[in-house]
């Protein structure tokens, strides 16, 4: 017999148009109102039968990704193996274009992608419930991967409700050198609102209503996150590239999640465009990116 042919799935990047977070819970999660908007910027994850579970990657950062089974990706295939009874003997190849540790859900991607590439390689014809179950498993921001198209996402984030969106939006993400760690950013976010009262977290009635029409105008009104204090009091070189973007023409500029990633929404493709060339001749990042939104989630190619 021969063996099955290799499995690529495309995967997209994430922003959060509004990142709502609640305090610290007990097992040390915060509950979120986290309204997810996929964009064009994608890896690639493939996968081959092998005679053990091994990762590659390339692309942008790559030397960052752990290639041990700390990985996501690596994590993915050995969940579904699991429920599955066999062995997770595949060689994961990564191809990176979502920058590392970027706030773009690069990581939470690339187990999207495994896990759908995993399955169509092995046949496992996992139900839409039982890939969302492992993805939560996996992580806060996986099932939104899988998923794509916008999500406003509850709990800690995995509790996805889909949005609907009536447009294009246009977009520039500028790249800073180094990652966020996520954990240390919410520890900040801790301690900045440590001696005030953190409400619960909601959805803002105005940025769906924007999304809905595909309003760009009402949307840059809208877009909010409440990480940010705490990502710029981590990096606060961050606000030097928001007010960049901004003096560029953005509509509205904002960390992206975690950081240190920062999103900038332009009114059309000809402003990105515009945007992106002077956040990178102004230094204050190292790579600038145009894309749109919204974007299809996790698909076999």
């Amino acid at each position: 017999m021969t063996a099955p042919a290799p499995v690529t799935v495309r995967v997209p990047a994430k922003v959060n148009v509004q990142l709502a977070v609640g305090g610290r819970r007990p097992d040390g999660f915060h509950d979120l109102a986290n309204v997810f908007l996929a964009v064009g910027l994608y890896d690639e994850v493939t996968v081959t039968p092998a005679d053990t579970l091994r990762i590659t990657c390339e692309g942008p950062d790559a030397a960052l990704v752990p290639l041990d089974r700390t990985n996501l990706a690596a994590r993915a295939a050995l969940a579904l193996a699991e429920r599955h009874g066999r062995a997770p003997d595949v060689h994961i190849h990564i191809r990176k274009d979502i920058p590392v540790a970027g706030g773009m859900a690069g990581g939470s991607a690339d187990g999207a992608g495994a896990l759908l590439a995993c399955d169509a390689l092995w046949g496992t014809a996992a139900s839409r419930e039982e890939l969302l179950a492992i993805c939560a498993e996996l992580g806060s921001d996986v099932p939104f991967s899988l998923v794509g198209g916008a999500a406003l996402g509850r709990g800690r984030g995995e509790l996805l409700t889909p949005l609907e969106v009536g447009g294009v939006f246009h977009w520039v993400f500028a790249a800073a050198d180094g990652g966020l760690s996520t954990p240390a950013v919410y520890g900040e976010f801790d301690r900045l609102t440590q001696d005030v009262s953190v409400p619960d977290p909601e959805p803002s009635a105005a940025l769906l209503a924007a999304l809905r029409a595909g309003d760009v105008t009402a949307l840059a009104g809208a877009l909010a996150n409440d990480l940010q204090p705490a990502a710029l009091s981590l990096r606060p070189s961050l606000a030097e590239t928001l007010a960049a973007g901004t003096e560029a023409g953005a509509l509205a500029a904002l960390v992206s999640g975690s950081g240190p990633t920062t999103a900038f929404l332009a009114k059309d493709a000809a402003s990105a465009g515009r945007i992106a060339g002077a956040l990178t001749a102004s230094g204050h990042c190292r790579t600038a990116r145009t894309a749109v939104s919204p974007a299809p989630g996790a698909t076999v190619l």
